[in-house]
This record gives C-alpha cells, sequence and structure tokens, in this order.
C-alpha cells in the first residue's frame, strides 16, 4: 500500500536560499535529524547530483536507499524516486519553491510503499517525523 503526505511552509527565505539547501545533499546531515550519511554517487553536465545514497533513521534501525533526482523544473521544483533501497518499493517525492510574502512557501510531497506493512499508528509516527524534515530546512534556511 502506497502512503502519501504533503506538508508546506512558509520560510523567511528566498526561493533561491531554500533551493540551494534542499540540493546540498551532503549537508543534509547537518540538519536533517534522521539522516545520518549522504553520499553524492552522480551529478549531471551541470555538477548537481542525480543519485544520492542515504543512511537514515527510520522506524528505530538504520535504513539505506539510493534516490535518483529530476531538475526539469529547477528551481520552481525538484524531484525524487526511489532507486534502492532495504525496507522500501517506492519512494517518490518533490519540494515546490513558491515565492510569496517576505518568504517562500516551501511544498514538500512524499510518496511511500514499505516493504513490510506497518500497523497505522506506526505509520503516523514516521510521517510526522519524515515531514518534520521541512521544518529542519526551514530552520536551516533561516537561520
Amino acid at each position: 500500500m502506497i502512503d502519501q503526505a504533503t506538508e508546506t511552509e512558509h520560510v523567511a527565505a528566498s526561493p533561491a536560499r531554500c533551493f540551494e539547501i534542499a540540493i546540498d545533499f551532503e549537508r543534509y546531515p547537518e540538519w536533517a535529524h534522521d539522516i545520518k550519511e549522504a553520499n553524492v554517487l552522480e551529478r549531471d553536465a551541470s555538477g548537481r547530483a542525480i543519485k544520492v545514497e542515504y543512511r537514515a533513521s527510520a522506524l528505530g534501525r538504520s535504513t539505506h536507499y539510493t534516490l535518483g533526482y529530476d531538475y526539469s523544473q529547477a528551481p520552481e521544483r525538484i524531484s525524487w524516486s526511489l532507486v534502492e533501497g532495504d525496507i522500501m518499493r517506492a519512494i517518490d517525492g518533490a519540494y515546490t519553491f513558491v515565492s510569496g510574502g517576505n518568504g517562500t512557501d516551501v511544498t514538500y510531497s512524499l510518496k511511500i510503499e514499505l516493504i513490510v506493512p506497518l500497523p497505522g499508528f506506526v505509520k503516523r509516527r514516521a510521517e510526522v517525523r519524515i515531514l518534520h524534515t521541512l521544518k529542519e530546512l526551514k530552520t536551516r534556511a533561516e537561520s
């Protein structure tokens, strides 16, 4: 079963600043609490990461996964999908950056399908932790 979640935060920073933080994958461990390691495996001709391997905390254990990134709508949007992972069948997500007011409305969308089904309360707890990454991006951008 595929689970999905979307959240939007207003960030007191420019869309360019938010985009810059979102694509600086190697620095995720500095600000994204659950990301323990991020290694860029492949870059495009512009030097942007298009394949990144992660080690993260998830559901009380460590998980490994690799995401492929799409910049075709950059800098307004960056999206990703699962290349390989140990506890998930699919991950599709995106950050969208829209200039608004004195900053940027950043929307984080995620669809995920785990290999093993989880009880509802565990899924909800995991969803809260995953979406918290958006609040961490906000804190980083505003610092």
